[in-house]
């Protein structure tokens, strides 16, 4: 539910104001300090049924009946536009404190399911809580007082919360329903547009760039292509004055989630890291992004991607599909920084060429010529890869002579480069595909062994052939070993996608080289935009000199054989 503006009131223990109890009647109600908690809730969907659960309806109702029954020092805790589901609720908090204080007599509601709409929170706190401190309760509409134990009407006060409880289950089913509809129809369920967008002013369903903000968007990507992390794009946003989300909202005159920040440009890293992973950049309508497991647990958890609902094409991008996917494998790469601050452009690209283990950065040295990789695996007496490393200086030379020769010839020779590299590719996605759908066929022929097995199982189960300890522990083994089949089977289907996509890739690939013909030295962007991963071998010292090679994969279609495209280039 949506909480709209609450308050608590708790009225000053004086009677006359609060109730304006007749003059011989202060004589009883001075003889206890103890209050009378007339409590009032109004919820969201409560609000429809007019006014029978208004609030002034509920206080009006209360008031008179303190007064009939000459209830001692009446106060009011009231909230208004709260569910009765949930027990965190500001002015029912106030009202326990006050009960847990031993300061209350009564507690005063129009009907029980003005306390609450959970039939066991509410049967906990009448026949616990208000009992402990000696607390009598009455529900005015439903003839329910705890001081009569054997009314009838109290007989049936557990049906009527269970009836009270239904009742939400019913409402919560039905705006579950609404949203549901209204998400999988492709309309934008959240009421908090992303940074970097607005309503359009002619059509409040529809979202349009503000181009302001988008700039600082684009910007944030671009420093993510560059290698650096959230934390460093958050200080230098500060240092450049940039103003935060918020405060930039504050300023356009529009409604913001936090109030005004003491430093309008104090920028927070969750922030950035947030805008990095927001899909809706790309022109993309994306609901069902979290979810509760009920109306009890309110809870927010993320849902998995699959089970997100996404629309493409829905408004304008502000950054193209392309670029946030590289984004999201940078972030994933989890880019590891120095003691000093410093980053290298191929953090998180490195890799060794004997163990395949990463190759950490080390940019603790002022002088950036001494800057280095180091295998992550040769630390160590019983380190499974013998020690080498390569200097940043020498493996930008190794990358950028290499990556400047593919781009040239690429753009030279595209014809004969498509031809290289779709023979090569055909012939490496024969081997994997043929590899990869076998695993496939196999997991799913367990999976459908295991159904009949479990059926087997559950059927001597019946027939008293295996007990039911037996039984259960066999069952769990199997729903284990099939979900963890699914899995591996899902991972499969997508990574045969991926491979049957071979040639749109190379497409794409030759488009982002394109976007560098005029590129004279390689810069971060560049180097993750173009390149997955880069492996380096151990130094050989045969020749006296010390001689490294190094691989490189890049990204879309893997290694180039660069020796193949310069047999055009000299024929």
């Amino acid at each position: 539910m949506t909480n709209e503006e609450s308050y608590v009131t708790m009225e000053p223990s004086n009677p006359v104001q609060t109730v304006a109890l007749e003059k011989e009647e202060t004589e009883l109600i001075r003889a206890t300090d103890k209050i009378t908690a007339l409590y009032c809730r109004l919820s969201n969907e409560d609000s429809l049924d007019g006014e029978s659960n208004s609030i002034s309806n509920q206080r009006r109702i209360l008031s008179d009946y303190a007064r009939d029954k000459k209830l001692p020092n009446p106060v009011f805790f009231i909230d208004d536009g709260y569910s009765g589901t949930d027990f965190d609720r500001p002015g029912f908090q106030e009202m326990l404190d006050e009960i847990e204080a031993d300061h209350v007599a009564v507690v005063l509601t129009k009907d029980l399911s003005r306390l609450g709409r959970n039939s066991t929170m509410t049967g906990m706190f009448i026949n616990i809580t208000f009992a402990k401190h000696n607390v009598r309760y009455i529900a005015i509409n439903d003839n329910f007082d705890t001081i009569n134990q054997n009314s009838v009407d109290n007989d049936f006060a557990g049906i009527r919360m269970w009836f009270n409880e239904f009742y939400a289950r019913d409402t919560s089913r039905k705006v579950r329903a609404v949203v549901k509809a209204k998400g999988e129809r492709g309309e934008p369920l959240t009421g908090f547009l992303p940074y970097g967008y607005v309503k359009d002013p002619n059509d409040p369903k529809k979202w349009i760039v503000d181009e302001e903000a988008a700039k600082v968007v684009k910007r944030i990507f671009a420093l993510c292509m560059e290698g650096r992390g959230p934390s460093q794009i958050a200080k230098l946003l500060q240092d450049e004055k940039v103003l935060t989300i918020t405060a930039y909202r504050l300023q356009e005159g529009r409604n913001a989630n936090h109030p005004e920040p003491a430093n309008p440009y104090e920028w927070d890293s969750r922030s950035v890291a947030d805008i990095l992973v927001r899909r809706e950049y790309t022109g993309c309508t994306v609901n069902f992004k979290t979810y509760s497991n009920s109306i009890w647990d309110k809870t927010t958890r993320k849902n998995p991607v699959e089970n997100q609902a996404i629309f493409y094409n829905t408004h304008p991008a502000v950054i193209d599909i392309d670029t946030f996917d590289k984004v999201q494998e940078i972030r994933e790469q989890r880019h590891r920084r120095t003691k000093s601050g410093n980053t290298h452009m191929f953090s998180g690209l490195v890799f060794c060429a004997d163990c395949k283990g990463k190759m950490y950065f080390s940019g603790s040295h002022d002088d950036p010529s001494k800057w280095n990789y180091t295998c992550s695996n040769s630390r160590g007496s019983n380190s499974p890869c013998s020690a080498h490393f390569i200097r940043a200086v020498v493996l930008e030379r190794l990358v950028w002579n290499y990556t400047q020769r593919v781009i040239e010839l690429v753009l030279r020779y595209e014809a004969h480069f498509r031809a290289i590299m779709e023979e090569k590719m055909q012939t490496e996605s024969k081997a994997i595909l043929k590899t990869k759908r076998k695993q496939l066929e196999r997991a799913e022929k367990r999976i459908q062994e295991l159904d009949r097995l479990f059926v087997r199982t559950y059927e001597d189960n019946v027939a008293g052939k295996l007990s039911d300890e037996r039984f259960a522990a066999m069952s769990r083994g199997y729903e284990d070993e099939q979900q963890d089949l699914k899995d591996a089977a899902e991972t499969l289907r997508k990574e045969i996608e991926v491979q049957e996509q071979q040639n749109q890739n190379l497409d794409l690939f030759i488009e982002r080289v394109q976007k560098y013909a005029e590129l004279d030295e390689l810069t971060p962007y560049a180097a993750h935009e173009l390149i997955k991963a880069i492996y380096v071998g151990a130094p050989e010292k045969s020749s006296g000199k010390r001689r490294q090679s190094i691989h490189i994969e890049y990204d879309l279609i893997g290694f180039i054989p660069l020796n193949e495209l310069m047999k055009q280039e000299t024929a």
